[in-house]
């Protein structure tokens, strides 16, 4: 069985190009979110904050896209820059988790508790 190891550049394409392309599809649901509702757990300072770092990383990691197509697939990143985009999508899938579950509860109907379950 030969066992052969990929070379930097397949691994930058099977690896980097999928995660930017994880980052910038969350990126652009959690600023959908945040633009189009208002997240009542969350201060509106809070909620604009989030957004504007949402809308930063979006921005950082559609530059890195480029420039990781402009180098022919061949630049890397450093995890440095991607464990602060990995973090605010764990923190907006957070948010997101808390508001659905929040908005599911509103939306149910209210049972009259002096009418039986049955």
């Amino acid at each position: 069985m030969s066992h052969t190891n990929p070379s930097e550049q397949e691994l930058l394409k099977t690896v980097l190009e999928p995660l930017l392309e994880d980052f910038q599809y969350w990126f652009v649901r959690a600023r959908h979110l945040l633009e189009s509702e208002r997240i009542t757990f969350l201060s509106l300072e809070e909620q604009g904050e989030l957004l504007e770092r949402v809308k930063t990383s979006e921005q950082e990691v559609h530059t890195a896209k480029i420039l990781f197509e402009a180098t022919g697939k061949q630049a890397g990143i450093e995890i440095r820059a991607l464990v602060p985009w990995h973090n605010l999508v764990a923190e907006c899938w957070g948010v997101s988790r808390k508001w659905r579950s929040l908005s599911a509860s509103a939306a149910a109907p209210q049972q009259n508790p002096d009418l039986p379950l049955s």
